[in-house]
């Protein structure tokens, strides 16, 4: 194993390589371009190809087109990019299609700025574009993470047949870190029976959405609805830190992830039982991160980059049995520890001692 130097973006490219990714199709926007800029570079020595749509909506079904052949395919854009792909994302979790979608979140509404933002949460976890659907949402907090999970995305894509989203930002995108590139065990064979590459001696395969009756439409929605209830019950994935005897919780995943365990360690130093639960799938959601909890700590705080997006998700978690705050920034400004403790102790009547 190799351990470099290398940019968040370019992390998520060369994992791509060596997840077996074949085809990439997008545009350029920061701060995500360097995804595209380092496949185009090194994707040939792998037999790969980078093609630059005009624009993003035909780089989203340029996936959906080649996902239809069975090959594994990504795309990468940061938010008002993602949020032209939204149709060509409904329509691909609609038909199964299984693809990587990488968001480096941008601050906004509208082109917004280019630091570091939590503000796609809800696109990202509740859908994003029409209908009843979901997208697998991974959300990476160190170097390490955008490589591992890249690669688990694409599996995650293809045993699920759906789009995964992973969710980055430009502190992420933009940071240069050590990474070990790790070696990637042979990927699961999954069922492609449902591939259209040709149909001579067999039945046709149609790929399609379009519900011809109302009563197709129902069995159609009944199935996703069942599809997603299984991918939340065996996918939550979530990060405890300092959190077994925990009397108070911060909640918070991505760059405000790692922030919040320095929090976390200068609070244990001043006698203030303080842990993290670090949500790694935004959804599904982890909800069974919290079942020990709910009737254990004092109170919960998340700590995010929006005006109070996932705080929604931990009070449906916690059944409302305790206070849960929110502490943010926003427009590309992150927050320091000492901030985020100084808020802890100031909602819950702490001493400077840990005693309430």
């Amino acid at each position: 194993m190799e351990r470099v130097l290398m940019k968040g973006n370019e992390i998520i490219g060369e994992a791509a390589i060596r997840s077996g990714c074949k085809l990439f199709f997008g545009y350029p926007i920061t701060p995500s371009t360097e995804v595209i800029e380092y496949l185009s570079a090194n994707f040939p020595r792998a037999g790969g190809t980078v093609l630059q749509a005009e624009d993003e909506i035909g780089a989203i079904n340029m996936c959906y087109g080649a996902s239809c052949t069975g090959a594994r395919v990504m795309t990468a854009s940061s938010s008002p990019g993602i949020s032209l792909k939204q149709e060509g994302i409904s329509y691909s979790a609609a038909v199964e299609l299984p693809m990587v979608i990488v968001n480096v979140n941008r601050c906004g509404p509208g082109l917004g700025g280019l630091g570091p933002a939590q503000s796609d949460y809800f696109q990202s976890t509740k859908g994003g574009g029409h209908g009843d659907y979901r997208v697998i949402t991974l959300a990476p907090s160190t170097a390490q993470e955008l490589y591992d999970f890249t690669m688990q995305a694409f599996d995650l894509a293809d045993k699920h047949r759906n789009p995964v989203l992973i969710l980055s930002d430009g502190f992420l995108g933009q940071t240069m870190e050590p990474v070990v590139l790790k070696e990637r065990p042979k990927a699961p064979e999954y069922d492609k029976s449902w591939i259209v590459n040709g149909s001579k001696g067999r039945e046709k395969r149609i790929l399609a959405s379009y519900s011809l009756t109302n009563e197709i439409g129902e069995k159609n929605n009944l199935y996703w609805e069942k599809k997603y209830n299984g991918i939340q019950e065996t996918e939550q994935q979530w990060e405890e830190f300092y959190a077994e005897d925990a009397e108070y919780l911060l909640v918070s995943y991505g760059t405000t992830g790692r922030i919040c365990k320095s929090t976390v360690l200068n609070a244990r130093k001043k006698g203030i039982k303080l842990g993290l639960i670090r949500p790694i799938t935004l959804w599904p959601f982890p909800d069974k991160a919290f079942i020990p909890y709910k009737d254990k700590v004092k109170g919960m705080v998340t700590v995010e980059l929006n005006t109070g997006q996932m705080i929604e998700d931990v009070k449906l978690a916690v059944e409302c049995k305790m206070p849960v705050h929110l502490y943010r920034r926003q427009g590309g400004m992150l927050p320091t520890e000492n901030e985020i403790l100084n808020y802890v102790e100031d909602k819950f009547g702490l001493s400077k001692e840990g005693e309430a």
